[in-house]
């Protein structure tokens, strides 16, 4: 069997990626297309980490995104560079999120053109207000992704350095410097409105829209600046096209990408460095002149020897579903097809947020679960079989908010169970017929549903506490000890490329793209 399909071999590597995460198969390709003999060594049977496409329904052709599942930070400079084939689709809607005004239902849908979101905002709130402040506040963050999502794969700035590109003291000051939660009371009065602009804040981060710390804004910048717009595209053939094709490439490149090789120790002089690993044959070892870890800075902690970083929490509940249909709405004026095209915003009103975060800071799984849902095969149905888009099926991707993992380490099968039922039940007070009469079966007749906690993705992917962002996400400039690229260590050749790097978290590549760049100047490239 040639090395490059399976085999590691015996010799010395100019590098070696533990992990092949998307963020290690970027720096394997660049690396082995700058003609670097190159090493990934993964753990688990496949490559892809988190952004994989599977079939979890047992006979049923569907592959879902099963745990990451759309795409913001990825730079088209990546996919360029490493001519990957890989697409993403717009969603038409931005976003659909129910409310009961009056005792009526009604909604607010963002998308489908200026005129008919204005019609939206206006038919919610009475008047032109909200709707002028929504358009000011997005203006300044397209502004400040525009000058800030290109510094992500360049040197890390200073904060002066990245305070000039910004050049805009009122955004900086509202992303930077102040609880984002000041500039959306100050903007918008309507508590549906304000709910929806903080959501972004809150993606895998447990905060309050005033927390000090400023977490939430950070998680916030992240959410705003992708692709220099902001945009959420949908992965044309599910997150796993784009492992696939960033394997395929760092393969036809020549790098040897093997499975089932856990790495469990890194022994380095800072020039050289041995990675010992084991499989199910036994053991062995790779010698190289840079170590690059495609996982978490505890894991690198782990690998290395060094003192472990302050533990990581997640926050949030995964669920995939396949539906025989979309359900119909309660606000009949909404098209399914346009409601969960888009992000649909369940229970996500401004002061919901407030009371589920204070819920479960005090360790009680929040009343009324706060989630948002969105239809992946609407905008591409390339992700379910033929026969499956003749019936009409679809799928559903929830992702659940304020769910830090302490709250389920007294039972964690028993408080998912518990809190999937209330999640839904949220969703099934906004639907004119029940969620479950919609789900489809798998060939054991069970509903094609599944949830994943935060230890549930500690357990399958060792995410530190399921935490998807491998810990908190930090600005992206320089700080005390982050190094010229946000990947060093104190290790001179070993550079952590995972989600925990400087700019790290979510799916983007940049980790691995800024590990590589650091690898060739060592070089002299």
């Amino acid at each position: 069997m040639p090395a490059h399909e399976g085999h590691p071999g015996h010799r010395t590597y100019d590098a070696v990626i533990v992990g092949g995460g998307h963020n290690g198969l970027v720096a394997a390709a660049y690396l082995a297309r700058a003609g670097r003999s190159v090493l990934v060594l993964e753990r688990l049977d496949r490559t892809g980490g988190a952004a994989v496409s599977t079939r979890p329904f047992a006979g049923v052709d569907a592959r879902l995104s099963r745990y990451s599942y759309l795409v913001s930070l990825l730079p088209k400079k990546i996919v360029r560079d490493l001519g990957l084939d890989f697409r993403v689709r717009t969603r038409n809607v931005s976003s659909y999120t129910p409310v009961d005004r009056d005792g009526q239902p009604t909604g607010l849908l963002v998308g489908g053109g200026e005129r008919r979101t204005r019609e939206a905002f206006a038919r919610l709130t009475g008047g032109e207000r909200e709707y002028a402040a929504w358009q000011r506040f997005y203006a300044m963050t397209g502004e400040v992704a525009q000058r800030v999502f290109p510094t992500l794969t360049e040197p890390l700035p200073s904060r002066e350095e990245l305070r000039r590109r910004v050049d805009d003291v009122e955004a900086w000051r509202t992303l930077f410097e102040e609880p984002i939660g000041v500039a959306i009371e100050d903007r918008f009065m309507d508590d549906l409105i304000r709910g929806v602009v903080l959501t972004d804040a809150l993606i895998g981060t447990f905060a309050d829209a005033h927390d000090a710390s400023l977490k939430q804004n950070r998680c916030f910048l992240y959410h705003v600046i992708g692709g220099g717009t902001g945009d959420w595209d949908v992965p044309v053939g599910g997150m796993g096209a784009l492992t696939d094709a960033l394997a395929t490439a760092a393969r036809e490149a020549g790098a040897v990408v093997v499975t089932g090789h856990e790495a469990v120790r890194i022994d380095t002089d800072g020039r050289t460095a041995e990675v010992s690993y084991r499989t199910s044959d036994g053991e062995g070892v790779a010698a190289a002149r840079h170590v690059l870890v495609n996982a978490s800075p505890q894991e690198l902690a782990a690998l290395t020897g060094d003192t472990t970083p302050a533990a990581a929490e997640g926050a949030q509940l995964k669920v995939n579903m396949l539906l025989k249909r979309l359900p119909r709405l309660r606000d009949s004026s909404v098209d399914p097809r346009e409601a969960f095209a888009g992000t649909f915003h369940i229970a996500e009103g401004y002061d919901q947020l407030a009371a589920a975060h204070a819920q479960a800071a005090a360790g009680e799984l929040p009343a009324a679960p706060p989630s948002e849902i969105y239809c992946h095969s609407l905008t591409d149905p390339t992700i379910l079989g033929p026969a499956l888009v003749e019936r009409g099926y679809q799928t559903l991707t929830l992702f659940g908010l304020h769910t830090p993992a302490r709250l389920f380490e007294r039972d964690n099968d028993a408080v998912r169970d518990e809190l999937l039922k209330s999640t839904l039940a949220q969703l099934d007070a906004h639907l004119a017929e029940p969620l479950a009469d919609c789900l489809a079966t798998d060939a054991d007749g069970q509903p094609c549903i599944e949830a994943k906690t935060p230890l549930d993705l500690e357990r399958d992917l060792r995410l530190p506490g399921g935490n998807i962002f491998h810990r908190d996400l930090a600005w992206p400039y320089a700080q005390e000890d982050t190094g010229r690229w946000g990947v060093e260590t104190r290790h001179p050749n070993v550079l952590l490329c995972g989600a925990g790097a400087v700019r790290g978290g979510g799916v983007s590549g940049v980790p691995g793209h800024n590990a590589a760049m650091a690898v060739l100047e060592a070089d002299g490239d």
